[in-house]
């Protein structure tokens, strides 16, 4: 049989403040993720938006490089990068998520889709060479999974600027 120790009062309290620093600690780390989260995949296309609209020559080479060829007109990749870097900032700040978490799946997600191959063969082993692999584009996969945990948890960010102003 176990033997009942008596819990003084003090270490009681200090085992209560620790319990509620742990609950603090478990309640921040949803919000402070999706923080980080928001704020990765906001300033990957305020980078690419300010790309296609402060250097305009590269927008219609990387559209024709990468994505066949769609959108290569420089007047439509000099829209797309202002767009893109709207919402982008839209996204770091966490204001219109409905919309601009949806706008960001929609340029994020099918923009890896497109780059599968190199997905999947990112060392150029069996799908492209050496010369043509670009491990680089690796890390896609992993922007199109944060976009959809923003999208899947975006009720439950608290540090967002839409929840702030709805506090209000």
């Amino acid at each position: 049989m176990g033997i009942a120790r008596k819990v003084s009062p003090e270490t009681q309290g200090d085992r209560d403040h620790s319990a509620k620093a742990a609950m603090m600690a478990r309640g921040s780390i949803k919000p402070a993720s999706l923080l980080l989260l928001r704020t990765g995949t906001g300033l990957l296309l305020v980078l690419w938006g300010a790309l296609r609209v402060l250097s305009p020559a590269a927008g219609p080479g990387l559209a024709t490089k990468y994505y066949g060829g769609f959108l290569n007109l420089q007047g439509l990749q000099i829209g797309f990068g202002v767009a893109e870097a709207i919402i982008g900032l839209l996204v770091v700040v966490g204001l219109f998520r409905r919309v601009s978490y949806l706008l960001q799946a929609l340029i994020l997600i099918p923009g890896a889709i497109v780059l599968w191959r190199y997905l999947l063969d990112p060392l150029g082993l069996y799908l492209l060479d050496k010369e043509s692999s670009q491990i680089l584009f690796f890390p896609s996969m992993t922007i199109a999974a944060a976009t959809l945990v923003l999208l899947a948890f975006r009720d439950e960010d608290r540090w967002s600027l839409d929840h702030k102003l709805m506090a209000r």
